[in-house]
């Protein structure tokens, strides 16, 4: 069985009796790495020696106090979180704990909800510290520890490489993570560099929720007892199951509905399920990575999705930026495909015309990398010999949106609802001034191509090129 947390918890306690009760304790919500310690003149050895997620303290114990221990803890071990545990109802001294850093102060005798829930609080807090320090380190170092674990994530861009240095100090954590990002962007790969890079010794099991009513995704999730529902002629394990000490994707996560939501919430409260046509709860130990297209803020303001839910889900948050905000990526993808498809097809690589590039550059991609790789895809199938075609990118770009962004707007609305994609200040342009700002920009943005600086404004070239020719003369 997988420890966790992946650091010891220490019990330090000079009363056998309550060490053993509270590692039960402990044990029954599946916390199994535990230390304990009835000696305080050992706490400090112990503390050089090894790092530990969290410290339970006694404040009245024979040897060395409690209260000397904590202020040697808070002072040179910040980044642990302490809580304090005794029979000593002071409100004073509980004050001077809490303002000297201790996390929590809880007294005797101790209730298991109550402890176990400073416990889980301190143990966020304990990982969203370290994380933070590992952070700074990263950007410090500028490189990546395991590059290898984003392989298969095909990209040069300096914003993608800041998000896999997040992800790198998250990954080992057990806190779940909320991956956003318009459809086809990557969010399952991303999804997989996180399961990679945990160190978890389970599978990586994906499932899409769009669709699946309460019934089907509580079948799919917690599996089901023999007998459950009619047609159920044999117990099944559930995904969670399936996953154990692993990683579970739920990609589509704002589809979910109310019912399943609440039930998903619950199991992330507790570590614990129900098979459906079962009353004996499963505890399970399994790394939550969500994924989503929508944007989950305006789902709650419909009351379409739980705050609660919300918020549990984005302890950490990856948001993939779209094809459009990292075009250099674009040759690369291009040469990854090209060589995909051939493989795949069984033909020689073709090279890709320069200009290409350009073309595609300024094309919108709403159906991001995924689109790419299909336009590619469909480019190498029509190829025969020589360089490649631009014919089947120009005919697959033909008429591009360039709006249904999920999480940025591109263009202006009106009052009345209508989109606009030019908006003007107060003081009109003239429509020579239009007509040279239109061009120069479709110029600017084809780098030059004025085959495809002309398509992007919907005229041929020959037009292009005679009012650029009667824009020098009347500029000479």
């Amino acid at each position: 069985m997988r420890k966790k947390p992946s650091l010891p918890i220490l019990i330090v306690d000079d009363e056998e009796l309550f060490l053993k009760s509270v590692s039960l304790t402990l044990k029954s919500a599946q916390i199994n790495n535990i230390v304990t310690c009835s000696d305080s003149r050992q706490v400090l050895e112990l503390l050089e020696k090894d790092s530990y997620s969290l410290i339970l303290l006694d404040m009245l114990m024979p040897g060395v106090s409690g209260d000397e221990l904590a202020r040697v803890i808070t002072r040179n071990y910040p980044e642990t979180p302490l809580i304090i545990i005794t029979a000593v109802n002071e409100v004073e001294t509980a004050v001077e704990c809490m303002k000297n850093g201790v996390f929590d102060y809880i007294l005797k005798p101790v209730e298991k909800s109550r402890l176990l829930g400073a416990i889980k609080r301190a143990l966020e807090l304990g990982d969203i510290r370290r994380e933070n320090r590992m952070l700074k380190q990263a950007l410090l170092k500028n490189k990546l520890e395991q590059p290898d674990a984003f392989s298969e994530i095909v990209t040069q861009s300096p914003v993608m490489k800041s998000i896999f240095q997040y992800i790198e100090a998250i990954a080992a954590t057990f806190l779940p993570v909320l991956i956003s990002g318009e459809t086809g962007v990557g969010k399952e790969l991303v999804a997989n560099a996180v399961h990679h890079l945990s160190g978890r010794k389970g599978q990586f099991i994906p499932i899409n929720v769009a669709g699946l009513d309460d019934t089907l995704f509580s079948d799919a999730l917690f599996g089901h007892k023999k007998g459950a529902f009619t047609g159920a002629e044999m117990d099944r394990k559930g995904l969670i199951e399936q996953a154990a000490e692993g990683t579970l994707f739920l990609d589509e996560i704002g589809e979910l509905s109310i019912e399943s939501q609440v039930k998903l919430l619950r199991f992330l409260q507790e570590g614990k399920y129900y098979p459906l046509g079962s009353d004996i709860a499963k505890v399970a130990d399994v790394r939550i990575v969500a994924a989503t297209n929508q944007n989950l803020d305006t789902l709650q303001a419909n009351g379409k999705f739980r705050k609660d839910l919300f918020y549990r889900l984005k302890s950490h948050q990856v948001f993939i930026p779209p094809l459009r905000k990292r075009s250099d990526d674009i040759p690369l993808l291009v040469e990854h495909f090209l060589e995909k498809a051939a493989a795949q097809l069984n033909k020689v690589k073709p090279t890709a015309p320069r200009e290409l590039y350009t073309l595609l550059k300024t094309y919108h991609f709403p159906g991001n990398i995924r689109e790419l790789e299909g336009i590619v895809y469909d480019a190498v199938s029509q190829h025969k010999s020589g360089v490649l075609s631009m014919a089947p990118f120009r005919k697959n770009i033909a008429g591009q949106p360039d709006e249904n962004d999920v999480f940025e707007a591109d263009t202006v609305v009106k009052p009345n609802g209508i989109s606009e994609k030019v908006s003007f200040h107060d003081q009109l342009p003239t429509l020579k001034e239009v007509e040279k700002g239109l061009i120069d920009e479709a110029l600017r943005r084809a780098e030059g191509n004025q085959t495809i600086a002309a398509r992007l404004i919907g005229m041929s070239r020959k037009a292009l090129n005679n009012r650029l020719l009667r824009t020098s003369k009347e500029s000479a």
